[in-house]
């Protein structure tokens, strides 16, 4: 069993795999909780700026990411918002909600494609294997966000994460 993130595509989904050397309650924590989430969520070179979240059934998470790594040239000083609207929650098992581009005030960004997520955490010789399956409105949807580099950034997050859950054990 490897640390490895792993993708794989199926029409217009996206599913996502990495085992994290951490206990599955630690890592379930690490994805519903703002003290965790402003800690390791978004690519190398940004940080958290902004993390609301109200981690229950219809609950939201609102956050800003801002790029503040001066070597990534245009990016530098930009924000990205998103927001999440949690739509099942199984303790230390799953984690369902929608995915959206957002402002600042939590409006859908227009023309941005949302995604349904449903993320699993498995128990497994006391790491916690993560499977993410990304669900697009369609296959072009899905090619629109692997255009604009969702793959590494996605890779970059969950390194962030493994580092984090090293850090807090």
């Amino acid at each position: 069993m490897s640390n490895k993130m792993t993708f794989k595509t199926e029409g217009s989904k996206l599913i996502m795999e990495r085992v994290f050397d951490a206990p599955r309650e630690l890592v379930f924590k690490a994805f519903s909780e703002a003290e965790h989430l402003k800690q390791w969520w978004g690519p190398r070179g940004w940080e958290v700026t902004v993390c609301n979240v109200d981690f229950r059934p219809g609950g939201i998470w609102h956050y800003c990411m801002k790029c503040m790594d001066e070597n990534q040239g245009d990016f530098y000083g930009t924000e990205s918002w998103g927001k999440a609207v949690y739509k099942e929650i199984v303790e230390a098992e799953k984690i369902v909600y929608v995915d959206y581009f957002s402002d600042a005030e939590g409006n859908e960004a227009e023309g941005m494609p949302s995604s349904q997520i449903e993320t699993t955490f498995e128990a497994v010789d006391g790491k916690t294997k993560v499977v993410s399956r990304v669900q697009f409105a369609s296959a072009e949807a899905l090619k629109t966000v692997l255009e604009m580099g969702m793959e590494q950034g996605i890779t970059e997050t969950w390194d962030r994460l493994a580092e984090h859950l090293q850090a807090v054990q």
